[in-house]
């Protein structure tokens, strides 16, 4: 199926607000405490809107693949940005770089899920690369260099990548708020971890606190919510798209909230990232079957 124009939109304009807000978090406090916080909080939340709803849990197994989904997509992902953000790499160089996650995606889903790369799919991970490209020329001439703090971003990406393939290929019961209430209480599991670590301290309480406070709303909630809802109405390989857009969205949003303001190139990575996306949803790409009969997942029946 079609990646709809309004969840595609909706998806790529809360998960862009993450990182202009995730960079002002972490000026106020480290990252393993704006994580914990986060995820303690999104958990106790998606989980009251499960119970008060009747929402679908996964059951059995699948909860595990929701479990891991979790752990990948959110716990690694977001460890691994917010610890280059707080590293001194900025929001939209982080979403620049997390927009390789189309390419990554198409390789993993082609490999795992049997998906044929298509004319229109390799146009379109072209297109997401030059977007990616233009926009990133800018920092690149500014700075001289690629900060090394982007190895986290790079582990940020394939966390992101490999959970989307993996719930692609195994992932089909529950609720997406469901689903994503298991991701963000199981994310605290790399959370801790990382935390345990890395000296942690708040220096500025309040505003670490309304940071925070739109972090969990924006996204925990809402963003991961729909990106979940997204890869089961159009695959992983379809949604990883919204990426050659989402970097572009964000540098206008850090602009608004951080004062940054976006160069030519990212305009120009905006332009080319949508390009990508609209040649990139193709309806008539070749779904992969599903390994054994499944039922029809239970939040269509909510």
């Amino acid at each position: 199926m079609k990646l709809s124009l309004p969840l595609g939109a909706a998806t790529a304009f809360f998960y862009a607000l993450g990182y202009p807000m995730g960079s002002a978090a972490v000026q106020a406090a480290t990252p393993g405490i704006v994580l914990a916080a986060r995820f303690v909080v999104s958990a106790l939340i998606l989980a009251s809107i499960v119970g008060a709803r009747r929402l679908a849990w996964p059951q059995g197994r699948q909860a595990w693949h929701a479990a891991v989904v979790g752990m990948l997509a959110q716990g690694v992902q977001f460890v691994g940005c917010y610890q280059a953000m707080y590293a001194g790499v900025s929001p939209v160089l982080v979403a620049l770089v997390i927009a390789m996650n189309p390419v990554v995606t198409a390789g993993a889903a082609a490999l795992a899920l049997g998906e044929r790369l298509t004319p229109r799919r390799l146009i379109a991970v072209g297109l997401a690369l030059i977007a990616v490209v233009a926009a990133f020329a800018g920092r690149v001439l500014d700075v001289g260099h690629v900060d090394s703090a982007v190895g986290w971003v790079v582990v940020a990406v394939l966390g992101l990548s490999i959970g989307g393939v993996y719930q692609q290929r195994y992932l089909r019961e529950g609720h997406p708020v469901a689903v994503n209430a298991i991701g963000v209480t199981v994310a605290l599991i790399p959370t801790a971890a990382f935390a345990a670590f890395t000296p942690q301290h708040v220096d500025d309480p309040g505003r670490a606190v309304w940071t925070i406070g739109v972090l969990v709303v924006a996204n925990s909630v809402i963003a991961a919510t729909l990106y979940l809802a997204a890869i089961r109405q159009a695959g992983a390989a379809a949604v990883s798209l919204l990426f050659g857009v989402i970097p572009s969205v964000a540098a206008l949003l850090t602009w608004l909230v951080l004062g940054e303001r976006p160069d030519v190139g990212v305009v120009i990575g905006l332009a080319l990232g949508a390009a990508a996306c609209f040649v990139g949803n193709d309806t008539g790409r070749r779904r992969v079957k599903a390994p054994e009969p499944c039922a029809k997942p239970a939040y269509l029946d909510s």
